[in-house]
């Protein structure tokens, strides 16, 4: 037979007990008070009853009862005593008794103080904030992201960044604190949780959040991490619509999976296809990342859309010079569609919103007046046909394919490019139209091996990065590339530009020894995407159409098709001169300081009366069809 052991009495009280226990600070402050209440209550009782004349003035009960617990909570009470041997004996009694709980009580408190603050410092606490910005994830692209944030924030009296991530709460605020020296208004704060859960995603009060930014780890598995956060995030709203989500995917490949994950609220950047615009773009106009890193900065210039209803009837010709501090790049309309730089002629309807390139919003304001344009500045000459060109491409990384379809793309017919790298890469490179591959075996840190590719007779190098290193080593060997082609360049009458891609943006610092004429931080510059997407959804469609190669893109043109070399005038002149070719003038770009950081020649919304002098070695930043 099989029977059931129920316990005797004491053993339910214990287990009872044991349970009420079980629960933590408050439960054994409620004992040590319920302790107190029967200490007290008994010695009382013992005193009125044994001793009634050594109670003194304090015959009554509620004197009692005042005596003995005073005695409890301060040993020092009883020093003055005076009585029977009864009554000594109980005020020793109450005041030992009294000694164990108090500290009991000190010893609980403090253990419990500890363990609060050792929870608060674990992040697990939820954070009450609404229209703030949540970041989803850890890499070091959170040190750009944060400063990024900071500095769109300057203007607001209160902004909040929270941080989610699988990591440990003082580790994360140590490193911002470390790496970006000055918040400003901006309150940061991080919470350890994993991304991937829907339960830890209310430490961050997404669903109050203004926006929600996914960062992609730095791992190979990065993107799996990145859709399946955007799953997680769809699962924990499921009944509000929430944020609007934007995230980045590192693999093109990916991006339908990542589209589906994310639904339609969620706008996606393709790392990999930024990154080949780029490197193919900046090696046909070094310097473009230089601007488009400014563009997305909001330390520098960006882009605000500003709804202009004294405009309306006017045309966007007229528009251009509606500003004195800030440049008017294209229109978007009411059905959301965008124009970048639109005809002179176009005219402006009222309910068009002005895209205008400008430092700050507070400093956009209509002029009333024309600035002075100087005739006698504009350059009559028209730019040369372009001829077919040799490229050297340098090593090999999954972006090579689609850096050479690209380029393809743009190339004119007979152009060269001459691929060197350790491996064989004929399977991989696609079939041509405009260009005629040449592949080599080479070394790119090998002085040797670049003295054998006849370097000095092309146009153009580009220097990929190594994949399958860490960030630093693949840099170390790119910037060693780097100086072997500047040393043999040097001696060239016409030396080749040199565009390189890197992965740290520390190590482009270096690029005042090494002279590279541009650097391709692609992990910064979808941070800085990221980011501006974050304060503002609707920049999603502008930022497409600026870096779609079909549309109207940024070029670097040679000042002289603006002004006269040495002629004085002033930017309003460049931009009409610009407007007479149809395109848009952004700014331009000294020579002189090509290689010096932070802007590297590059000014962006120049004041448009200032004199303005520009060299034929200088630049003009201009948005056109070609």
């Amino acid at each position: 037979m099989v029977g059931c052991f129920v316990g005797s009495w004491r053993d339910k009280l214990r287990y009872w007990f044991d349970g009420t226990m079980s629960r933590g600070t408050p439960a054994l402050i409620g004992w040590l008070g319920l302790a107190s209440v029967a200490l007290v209550l008994v010695v009382s009782g013992l005193a009125l009853l044994l001793a009634p004349g050594d109670v003194g003035g304090h015959g009554n009960w509620h004197g009692v009862l005042w005596m003995s617990l005073l005695r409890t909570l301060d040993p020092g009470t009883m020093g003055g005593d005076q009585g029977g041997l009864v009554f000594l004996g109980l005020m020793l009694a109450v005041t030992v008794g009294g000694i164990f709980i108090v500290s009991s009580f000190i010893g609980v408190l403090t253990t419990g103080l500890e363990s609060r603050i050792a929870v608060l410092r674990k992040g697990r606490s939820r954070i009450v904030e609404r229209d703030h910005t949540v970041v989803l994830g850890w890499s070091e692209q959170i040190f750009t992201v944060v400063a990024e944030l900071v500095n769109a924030n300057r203007s607001n009296r209160r902004s909040c960044v929270a941080i989610l991530a699988n990591k440990d709460k003082a580790e994360m605020e140590d490193a911002i604190r470390a790496r970006v020296h000055d918040l400003g208004k901006t309150r940061v704060v991080c919470r350890s949780g994993d991304p991937l859960h829907p339960a830890d995603l209310g430490l961050v009060s997404l669903a109050s959040a203004r926006s929600v930014m996914v960062l992609p780890p730095a791992r190979p598995d990065a993107d799996i991490h990145v859709v399946k956060t955007l799953l997680s995030i769809g699962s924990h709203q499921t009944a509000n619509p929430g944020p609007h989500v934007v995230a980045a995917v590192t693999d093109s490949a990916n991006l339908p999976a990542a589209r589906l994950a994310g639904g339609s609220r969620t706008q996606l950047v393709d790392a990999d296809e930024l990154a080949v615009r780029l490197i193919v773009n900046a090696h046909r106009q070094s310097g473009l990342s230089s601007v488009c890193a400014d563009l997305l900065a909001f330390a520098g210039n960006e882009f605000y859309l500003r709804p202009e209803p004294t405009l309306a009837g006017k045309t966007f010709g007229a528009a251009t010079h509606a500003y004195e501090l800030g440049v008017p790049v294209g229109l978007r309309h009411t059905d959301g569609s965008i124009t970048l730089n639109p005809s002179a002629d176009q005219p402006i309807v009222a309910t068009d919103e002005v895209i205008v390139l400008a430092e700050d919003d507070t400093l956009i304001e209509l002029t009333g007046t024309s600035p002075r344009i100087v005739e006698s500045a504009i350059s009559p000459h028209r730019r040369s046909n372009p001829e077919p060109e040799t490229t050297l491409l340098l090593g090999w990384n999954k972006r090579a394919p689609q850096v050479i379809e690209l380029l393809d793309a743009f190339a004119l017919p007979g152009s060269v490019l001459r691929v060197a790298c350790p491996g064989p890469v004929d399977d991989l490179i696609r079939a041509t139209t405009n260009l005629v591959i040449e592949t080599k075996r080479c070394d790119p840190t090998s002085r040797v091996d670049l003295e054998r590719l006849d370097a000095q007779s092309c146009r153009h190098a580009i220097v990929l990065s190594t994949d399958g290193l860490s960030a630093q080593e693949s840099d170390a060997r790119t910037l060693i590339t780097l100086l072997h082609l500047r040393d043999l360049a040097a001696s060239l009458e016409r030396p080749y530009s040199i565009v390189s891609e890197i992965d740290d943006d520390s190590n482009r610092e270096l690029a005042e020894v090494i002279r590279a004429d541009d650097f391709v931080v692609s992990d910064k510059l979808v941070s800085l995407l990221l980011t501006q997407l974050t304060e503002n959804r609707h920049l999603a469609a502008v930022f497409e159409d600026l870096f779609n190669p079909t549309g109207a893109e940024i070029y670097l043109k040679p000042a002289a098709g603006y002004l006269l070399p040495g002629r004085p005038g002033n930017f309003a002149t460049v931009v009409e001169a610009a407007a007479r070719h149809g395109e848009t003038a952004l700014g331009y770009r000294i020579r002189e300081e090509f290689y010096q950081p932070p802007s590297y020649g590059v000014v962006l919304n120049p004041p448009k009366h200032e004199p303005l002098t520009l060299t034929d070695r200088d630049l003009v930043i201009v948005l056109a069809e070609d």
